[in-house]
């Protein structure tokens, strides 16, 4: 079986895939791995025979297109999340990297350690293979200056690797195992987080009400000078009632007292559309009108996936409105500034005879809303490794690079803040995103399993538990200060700190696992949030430490 397992890397690979996935499923204490499993049988059958190894090009395309579809995702949100507290969250996240640095260099001293081997504890125990990259060139570049022999220098290379594979495990399941214990007791310790984009999960589910306007404030005023008194008003009007007559609400619609207006929002925003208006009306507008058509419709055709709501102009054109996005499983109100993704499905209202008119202005097929644009795909990706590839100076004439995680993901982020092109429409449906996300995140799972499976078990019985005490070290500081500190330091709500924490790993084993248990895209925004910063910072302080101590 292993001969076979051995020459075929395709049946290894789902091998690996299965039995991490059957595992996954298996929970102890309300505590499941979920797909995270697939990493711990990639090492299960790397530790068994060092043949076992999937091939690292299988490697590189799962963690290629992991991160580029995260960035395409979290792209717009990332961007719009720049400020103060975008800024606050990277320099602590810069600050928990320098602190393991510290630990690393503090251990090897402590264990008397080799310098090629911490370097490779350090990148192990927060899970970053560029860094380990970095170390193994950085090395062999000091090696090959000091002009030693090509023997000495091919075990000198061994020795990163090797307290890379020995801390690695524990920087994911520590990792999770914070996760968990933080979300079962921690959190009832810390403070009720507050503001930024995580706070939106709590923001409740969306409903139409009906309000009369009695607040002399707005009255004579149109209803676009009325919303601008607010920055985000986080609600959308509906229809508006005067007497008898219903009509849609547009713009230039004035308001007057008396009026009943349909909001549609969540519940923050009907405090502000109350706080407005003046009142909750006891009469309702009744959602079934003969004078009024709704409908879900799918967002498929090309011209306008990557268009904002004011710029396709919808009610000047079609004399529509979009009340509700539903965009995967999650329901949201859409703003002027918000951008259609290929597979959105969108409430609208209009007149009655006028919605086959819509209907075809969007497209409405569920297949052309599914499927993939493999030229965009292409041209992000190859941007992607190229800028991955582009050195970058560092003081003392040396270089370093971003790799195939930092660039497609660099790339991503802003080919998703872009939404498109003239006819090159970057980002994917929401299903299709998914879909390639997971089969990318097992690729790179079993790949970096199998190989960092091998030398586990002899290092560990020839003394590697100092290096495996010292990686333990490493992470559960890095851990405890992210969502202990973190949730208090910039307010963070678990699944914010889950996310964040995964970034500061560039740990998309721990990414999954916060994913799967916030319900939510919160974890993905704060993981692009802070990974390109954790990404850079780790690939040179994992140079540093070889300067330092080699």
């Amino acid at each position: 079986m292993l001969d076979l397992l051995a020459s075929q890397p395709l049946l290894l690979l789902f091998a690996v895939i299965g039995l991490g996935y059957l595992v996954g499923t298996v929970r102890v204490f309300g505590f499941s791995l979920g797909p995270a499993a697939v990493l711990f049988a990639g090492l299960f059958f790397g530790a068994i025979d060092s043949r076992l190894q999937i091939p690292e090009l299988l490697y590189i395309l799962g963690l290629v297109m992991f991160v580029y579809t995260i960035g395409l995702q979290s792209g717009p949100t990332f961007f719009s999340s720049f400020g103060p507290r975008a800024f606050r969250a990277n320099l602590f996240a810069f600050g928990v990297i320098a602190l393991a640095a510290l630990l690393a260099l503090a251990g090897s001293r402590w264990f008397d350690l080799d310098g090629a081997s911490v370097a490779g504890v350090f990148c192990g125990a927060m899970t970053n293979t560029p860094a380990l990259a970095a170390s193994v060139e950085s090395i062999r570049t000091v090696l090959q200056q000091q002009e030693t022999a090509a023997a000495a220098v091919r075990e000198a290379l061994n020795e990163p690797v090797i307290g890379y594979s020995v801390s690695y495990p524990f920087g994911v399941i520590g990792v999770l195992g914070g996760f968990y214990l933080f979300g079962r007791y921690w959190r009832r310790l810390g403070p009720s987080p507050s503001g930024g984009v995580e706070g939106s999960e709590r923001r409740g589910a969306i409903s139409a009400r009906t309000y009369r306007v009695v607040n002399p404030g707005i009255a004579g005023k149109s209803v676009a000078a009325a919303l601008s008194l607010y920055q985000d008003a986080g609600f959308v009007l509906s229809r508006l009632r005067r007497g008898q007559d219903t009509s849609l609400v547009y713009g230039e619609t004035t308001l007057q007292i008396d009026d009943l207006v349909v909001v549609v929002g969540d519940t923050a925003a009907h405090a502000r559309a109350k706080a407005m208006f003046g009142e909750e009306a006891i009469e309702q507008i009744q959602a079934e009108n003969e004078e009024f058509e709704f409908r879900r419709i799918e967002v498929s055709d090309k011209k306008v996936v990557g268009r904002s709501l004011s710029e396709l102009r919808l009610q000047e054109l079609l004399d529509a409105t979009i009340t509700r996005v539903r965009r995967g499983d999650v329901d949201f109100v859409p703003g002027s500034e918000t951008i259609l993704e290929r597979g959105d499905r969108v409430r609208v209202v209009t007149w009655a005879g006028n919605m086959e008119r819509v209907i075809r202005f969007f497209g409405d097929s569920i297949r052309e809303g599914t499927e993939m644009d493999f030229l965009s795909l292409s041209v992000g990706v190859v941007l992607g490794i190229l800028l991955g590839m582009v050195p970058i100076p560092l003081p003392g004439g040396t270089t370093f690079t971003l790799g195939f995680a930092g660039g497609p993901l660099i790339v991503g982020l802003v080919l998703g803040r872009l939404a498109r092109s003239g006819p090159i429409t970057w980002t994917m449906p929401f299903a299709v995103n998914l879909s390639v996300r997971q089969v990318g995140l097992v690729l790179f799972l079993a790949g970096i399993g199998t190989r960092a499976g091998f030398g586990f078990l002899p290092t560990l019985a020839g003394g590697g538990w100092k290096l495996m005490v010292l990686g333990g070290v490493i992470t559960a500081c890095t851990t405890v200060v992210v969502l202990s500190l973190g949730s208090r330091w910039l307010r963070l709500s678990h699944a914010a700190a889950m996310g964040m924490m995964s970034g500061i790993q560039t740990q998309p084993a721990c990414l999954a696992y916060a994913v799967e248990h916030a319900s939510s895209n919160i974890p993905n925004v704060w993981y692009a949030s802070v990974y390109p910063v954790s990404m850079i910072a780790k690939i040179l302080l994992a140079q540093i430490l070889v300067s330092r101590l080699f």
